[in-house]
């Protein structure tokens, strides 16, 4: 069944000035909002919460800065330092595309994180979002920023229905643009307030709609929150999975610093087939290299 557009969904004015004064009460101080983190800071914050909860990143978030506090930095270490730093946050190919990130500031930017949407989107490993979300975060534009929390909030809100589809549509893009404040100092606080919203009172579960500073204009709780009727939505599973065959692998790796043999690798999975397809898929992403004699260590180049 597909959704349609409610009826109720408010004008856009009139949900701004509520969200954002909700923000200003209630956001996390938390270290990528203060001043001192610089766009750098913004950057390093977004990579690692993909898919990642902010309590998860916080303590990697602030060795990585103290380690490497500006893009140059992290691009004179090894690739593998920053698999290594990375730890236990998950998806480490992130690590990687944060590496690749730095070399390229460093080449064409001087150093300094670019402050042009267009020039952060060519950078490696930046996609639409994250481009956005630094343009934003960072540096005060005006852009849409559309995470997992963002597109709940405008579904619920301005949609009626409860979740959003399981990959971001022409149609969320069209709606988050046409709630974008025209101001970029406003816009850029309406990006912040609205993420902050759906991470701690409309949350994917157990929504508080009492603390809620929408919710007498929200379409879905005028339609009486009818429940999800779209496609399954994905649930996420890690234990026996090759994701999990591959954390156990990385984690023999950064806790080494000299070359790891195969038995050592070998150890930490019982069934052979899944270890080996684990480590070929670390391989040729390069987050591992093979060396001779069935050696094996993080990527230096």
């Amino acid at each position: 069944m597909t959704a349609t557009t409610s009826t109720h969904t408010p004008p856009a004015s009139l949900l701004h000035t509520p969200v954002i004064g909700w923000f200003e009460q209630h956001a996390r101080d938390l270290p990528w909002r203060r001043p001192e983190a610089g766009a750098w800071g913004v950057m390093v914050s977004e990579f690692m919460l993909q898919q990642t909860p902010v309590n998860r990143v916080l303590p990697v978030y602030e060795q990585w800065l103290a380690r490497w506090p500006r893009p140059a930095d992290l691009a004179a270490e090894a690739p593998g330092e920053a698999v290594r730093a990375w730890g236990r946050l998950g998806y480490p190919r992130r690590a990687l595309r944060l590496h690749g990130a730095a070399q390229a500031i460093t080449e064409r930017h001087g150093g300094d994180v670019p402050s042009e949407h267009a020039q952060l989107l060519a950078l490696p490993g930046i996609g639409e979002y994250t481009a956005a979300a630094v343009a934003s975060f960072a540096y005060g534009q005006r852009h849409a920023v559309l995470d997992t929390n963002v597109r709940r909030v405008f579904a619920r809100a301005a949609t009626g229905i409860q979740y959003p589809p399981n990959a971001t549509t022409a149609a969320e893009r069209k709606l988050a643009r046409a709630l974008l404040p025209e101001e970029d100092d406003r816009a850029a606080a309406w990006a912040a307030a609205t993420m902050e919203l759906g991470a701690l009172v409309c949350t994917a579960k157990n929504e508080d709609c009492s603390r809620c500073p929408i919710a007498s204009r929200c379409a879905w709780l005028l339609a009486g929150k009818p429940a999800h009727q779209g496609p399954a939505r994905r649930g996420q599973t890690y234990a026996g999975t090759d994701r999990q065959v591959r954390g156990r692998l990385l984690a023999v790796l950064r806790d080494s610093v000299a070359p790891v043999s195969q038995a050592a690798l070998d150890a930490v999975w019982d069934e052979p087939v899944q270890r080996a397809r684990a480590l070929d898929g670390l391989v040729a992403d390069g987050l591992v290299e093979p060396l001779s004699n069935g050696l094996y260590r993080l990527p230096l180049t």
